[in-house]
C-alpha cells in the first residue's frame, strides 16, 4: 500500500497537479470564453465538460511535455525534480498515463457538437509538437500560445447556437494567444541560461534585452483585444473596472522586468500573478454581462 501511496503522489507530480497555477491558466481562457459566449449564464453541463476537458488536456500535454524533455529537464534547475527527468517514474508509466488522460478528454466528446469535436482533433498536433518546436523554432511559445487559443474556440464553438465562431471569438483568440505569449514569455526568462547552454528555444532568448519590451506589448495587445471584446459584447462598467486593474498588474510587472537582478522565483511569481489576474477578468465577464 505504501509503494501504492507514493506512486500516486509521483503521478500527481507528473500531471502537476501539486503546482494548480499552470493548469488554472489554461482553464481560465475556457472560462471566459464559455461566459461570454453564453452571455453570462453557461450551460452547467458544459461548464462541467469545459471543466474537465481543459484539466484532462492539461494533463496529457504535462506528460507529453516531459516524454519528450526527460534527457533534457535533469540539466535545468527548475525541472530536474520532475518525475521522469528525475526517474521517479518509466518511460513505460509516463505513456500509460498520458493515454489515460487523453481518453479522459476523448470521452468528453460526444458532449459536444461537430465543429467543436473538429476543434479538438485540430488542437491535439498542436499541444503534442509543443515540445518539439523548442528544439527548432526560435519562439516556440507562439506554438504554446496558439495551442492555448483552442481553449477559447472550442467553448465558444459548444456554446453558441447554431456552432459558430464570431467576431468577438476571434478577438479573445488574439486576446489569449498574445496574454500567453506575455506570461509564458515572463517564465522561460527564468530558464534562459539553461537554454542558452542546452541550445532550446525561447521567447526569451529570442527578444534577449528586449523581452520586457516584448512582454508589456503582449500585454498591451491582451488589454486592447479585451477591450474590442467589451465593445462588441456590450459588457458593461464593471468589465471595464476589471480591465483597468488588470492593466495596472500588467504595467507593474512590465516595470519590474527591467530589474536585471531577478530570481528565478521572481519570475514564477509575476506568471502565477496571470493567474490572478484571469480570474479577476472572468469575474469581471460574469458581472459585465448581467446587467
Amino acid at each position: 500500500m505504501g509503494n501504492v501511496t507514493q506512486t500516486g503522489r509521483v503521478i500527481v507530480r507528473l500531471l502537476r497537479w501539486d503546482k494548480p497555477a499552470g493548469r488554472l491558466i489554461l482553464l481560465i481562457p475556457a472560462l471566459w470564453s464559455l461566459v461570454l459566449a453564453s452571455d453570462g449564464r453557461p450551460n452547467w453541463l458544459l461548464l462541467a465538460v469545459v471543466v474537465v476537458g481543459t484539466i484532462a488536456t492539461s494533463a496529457a500535454g504535462c506528460v507529453a511535455n516531459d516524454l519528450w524533455d526527460r534527457n533534457i529537464d535533469p540539466q535545468v534547475e527548475r525541472t530536474k525534480q520532475r518525475p521522469l527527468a528525475a526517474r521517479s517514474l518509466s518511460v513505460t508509466v509516463g505513456v500509460v498515463v498520458m493515454v489515460v488522460a487523453t481518453l479522459c478528454a476523448a470521452g468528453l466528446l460526444p458532449f459536444l457538437n461537430p465543429l467543436s469535436i473538429g476543434l479538438c482533433v485540430a488542437a491535439v498536433p498542436v499541444i503534442g509538437l509543443y515540445p518539439a518546436a523548442k528544439r527548432v523554432f526560435p519562439i516556440p511559445q507562439l506554438v504554446l500560445a496558439i495551442a492555448w487559443g483552442f481553449a477559447v474556440l472550442i467553448p465558444w464553438s459548444a456554446a453558441i447556437d447554431p456552432p459558430s465562431l464570431e467576431l468577438p471569438a476571434w478577438l479573445l483568440w488574439g486576446a489569449v494567444v498574445l496574454w500567453t505569449l506575455g506570461f509564458d514569455t515572463v517564465y522561460a526568462l527564468a530558464d534562459r541560461e539553461d537554454d542558452r547552454r542546452l541550445g532550446i528555444h525561447s521567447s526569451a532568448l529570442f527578444f534577449g534585452d528586449f523581452a520586457p519590451q516584448a512582454i508589456g506589448g503582449f500585454y498591451a495587445g491582451t488589454a486592447l483585444l479585451l477591450a474590442y471584446v467589451a465593445l462588441a459584447l456590450s459588457l458593461n462598467w464593471v468589465f471595464w473596472l476589471t480591465l483597468i486593474g488588470a492593466i495596472i498588474l500588467w504595467i507593474q510587472q512590465y516595470l519590474r522586468l527591467s530589474d536585471r537582478q531577478l530570481s528565478r522565483a521572481a519570475y514564477g511569481k509575476m506568471f502565477a500573478e496571470n493567474v490572478t489576474i484571469g480570474f479577476v477578468l472572468l469575474a469581471g465577464m460574469l458581472v459585465g454581462c448581467w446587467f
